[in-house]
């Protein structure tokens, strides 16, 4: 079985951070992780989903207390908004675009969520010979209302080929493919050390685990019987196999 490697070094300086990942970032219509700027900075690529161009423009300034807001915000410019215009302010969206940013109106397409939007913008706009190198960032992507939060989630399995990674100011999720066995190599430094491995959609007949405090041997999982919550990473190597997709998660100390 081919193996898939991962790492939360997104969340490390980037004087500490080698990776030949492409990163791409989504702010969504929450508040902003305080680490958001950090992301902003590892990504090529920064997409407003809707309102959340909102919160760049009201909450970044406060990340930063003794620096002018005004430099503020135009030191973090979104390159896209993108969504059905519904959420983001006027005076909001006019001041980006005076700077530059380009506005993607799909307000015709009411089938799909903005984050779903953005995660196929950012694909068709990453050439094919790129896409096994790209992960997406989404933060503001969990708390709030749990209808949002499923949403979100959904979109992770509706692009289950593609590595995009749900952040919080409290903890990151995203999917482990059973098509592979997933080495995940832990950032203590900046995340656990409680983690979960959570099986949504339908039952997982058999996960395997290896770096857990407490593992999994070909463990059947589902809802309404076991669940691998409140669990612990105890080394720097987590290994993963599952007859079914899984949600990881791990909580962040940044």
């Amino acid at each position: 079985m081919e193996v898939m490697t991962h790492s939360s070094t997104f969340l490390l300086p980037s004087n500490l951070h080698s990776s030949s990942v492409t990163y791409a970032l989504v702010v969504l219509n929450r508040p902003l992780p305080r680490f958001t700027p950090l992301l902003w900075n590892h990504a090529q690529v920064r997409v407003c989903a809707d309102g959340g161009a909102n919160r760049v423009f009201d909450e970044m300034p406060l990340l930063f207390p003794s620096d002018d807001a005004l430099d503020v915000r135009q030191r973090y410019k979104p390159d896209i908004i993108k969504g059905d215009m519904d959420s983001v302010r006027t005076e909001v969206l006019d001041f980006y675009t005076n700077l530059g940013t380009r506005v993607v109106d799909e307000s015709h397409d009411q089938d799909t969520t903005d984050l779903h939007k953005c995660v196929a913008y950012i694909r068709d706009l990453t050439p094919n010979s790129d896409k096994s190198n790209l992960c997406i960032l989404v933060a503001g992507a969990l708390g709030g209302r749990f209808d949002h939060e499923a949403g979100n989630m959904n979109v992770l399995y509706r692009f289950s080929t593609m590595r995009l990674i749900l952040l919080s100011d409290d903890c990151l999720i995203y999917l482990l493919p059973s098509t592979h066995l997933h080495e995940i190599y832990i950032q203590s430094s900046v995340e656990g050390p409680h983690c979960g491995l959570i099986p949504i959609g339908m039952p997982s007949g058999s996960t395997t685990t290896t770096g857990l405090q407490w593992d999994l041997n070909n463990t059947e999982m589902r809802f309404g019987d076991v669940v691998s919550t409140s669990n612990l990473v105890r080394g720097e190597k987590i290994t993963v196999q599952s007859s079914s997709d899984l949600l990881w998660t791990i909580s962040i100390k940044v």
